[in-house]
C-alpha cells in the first residue's frame, strides 16, 4: 500500500498536471415520466429533492429531445443508458455516448437516502479527472439493473472504496505541495521528500478516517435482496426510480450487444411524456 503512494508521489513531481422496481413509499410524490420504447413502456417517478435534475429532464422531455434516441449502452447486471442526442438516426457502426446538451447540472447527492439499488434513475457524467465537481450530463441517464451481493462482498467493497478514497485524497493533498516537492527533488533532498510524503499520507489518512464510507442497514438490505450497483454510491446523482415496467428494463439489459456495449438491434425511445 505504502509503495503505491510513494510511486504516485514521485509521478506528481514530474508533471504539472490528469434502481429497484418496487415502489418506495417515501418517494411516492413527484413528477412521472412515461418512456415509450420499442420494447415496451417504462414509468419513472422523479424525486422532488433533486429539483435541478427533475426540472431539466422534464424540460427536455416536453421539447421532444429524447424522442427517437436509443438505449446506446447496455451492460447486463449493471445498467441501461440512454439520452445521447447523437443516437437519433445513427448508423449501425456509429460510436455513441459523447452527445450532450452543451451544459452540465450541478451534483445533487441526496445520500444515503438515495442510492444505487435496482431500478433507480441516475445521471451519467464525465469522469472525476475532467469533472472534479461530479456534475451530471445535461441529458444522458441510466437505469440500474445491478446484481445481488453477499454481506461479505459488501464488506470488501467498503474496504476497496475507502482505499480508493485514501489514494484520491493523498493525490489531492500532494498536488498542493507541487512547488515544494519539485524544489526538494531538484536539490536531491530525499530525506525532506520522505518526511513530506509521510506528513501528507498521515493527513490524508486522518481526513478519510473522519469520513469513512459505510453502507447503511437499508443499503445492505437492498443490495443483498433486490441488488444494485453499490460501487457508484455517493458519486452519481440518483434522481428517480422505476415505478412500472422494470420487466421492460430487464428485457433491454438482456439484448445482444456489440462494440462499446451498444445493442446490436436498436432499442428506441419512441416518446417521453410528462405526467402520464
Amino acid at each position: 500500500m505504502k509503495k503505491t503512494f510513494i510511486s504516485i508521489f514521485c509521478i506528481l513531481t514530474l508533471c504539472s498536471f490528469i434502481a429497484c422496481g418496487n415502489k418506495n413509499k417515501k418517494n411516492m410524490e413527484g413528477t412521472v415520466l412515461l418512456l415509450e420504447t420499442s420494447m415496451g413502456d417504462i414509468r419513472l417517478r422523479l424525486f422532488d429533492d433533486t429539483p435541478k435534475h427533475r426540472d431539466n429532464i422534464v424540460k427536455l422531455a416536453k421539447e421532444g429531445f429524447y424522442d427517437g434516441t436509443l438505449f446506446h449502452r447496455v451492460i447486463k447486471d449493471f445498467m441501461v443508458q440512454a439520452g445521447d442526442p447523437k443516437s437519433k438516426n445513427a448508423s449501425d457502426t456509429a460510436t455513441l455516448g459523447s452527445g450532450d446538451t452543451g451544459y452540465t447540472i450541478p451534483a445533487e447527492f441526496v445520500y444515503p437516502k438515495y442510492f444505487h439499488r435496482r431500478g433507480v434513475l441516475a445521471a451519467a457524467r464525465m469522469g472525476d479527472d475532467v469533472n472534479p465537481k461530479q456534475e451530471s450530463s445535461g441529458c444522458q441517464f441510466y437505469i440500474v439493473t445491478g446484481k445481488k451481493f453477499s454481506e461479505a462482498e459488501l464488506d470488501g467493497l467498503e474496504t476497496q472504496l475507502n482505499q480508493q478514497k485514501l489514494q484520491a485524497t493523498f493525490d489531492r493533498l500532494a498536488r498542493q505541495h507541487m512547488k515544494e516537492i519539485f524544489m526538494m527533488r531538484k536539490a536531491n533532498d530525499t530525506i525532506g521528500l520522505k518526511k513530506l510524503e509521510d506528513e501528507v499520507f498521515e493527513q490524508a489518512k486522518a481526513e478519510v478516517l473522519a469520513h469513512m464510507f459505510r453502507f447503511t442497514d437499508e443499503q445492505k438490505k437492498a443490495y443483498t435482496t433486490v441488488g444494485g450497483a453499490p460501487h457508484l454510491d455517493g458519486q452519481y446523482t440518483v434522481f428517480g426510480e422505476v415505478i412500472e415496467g422494470m420487466d421492460v428494463v430487464d428485457a433491454i439489459q438482456n439484448v445482444k450487444t456489440g462494440r462499446a456495449d451498444r445493442p446490436v438491434e436498436n432499442v428506441i425511445i419512441k416518446k417521453v411524456t410528462v405526467g402520464e
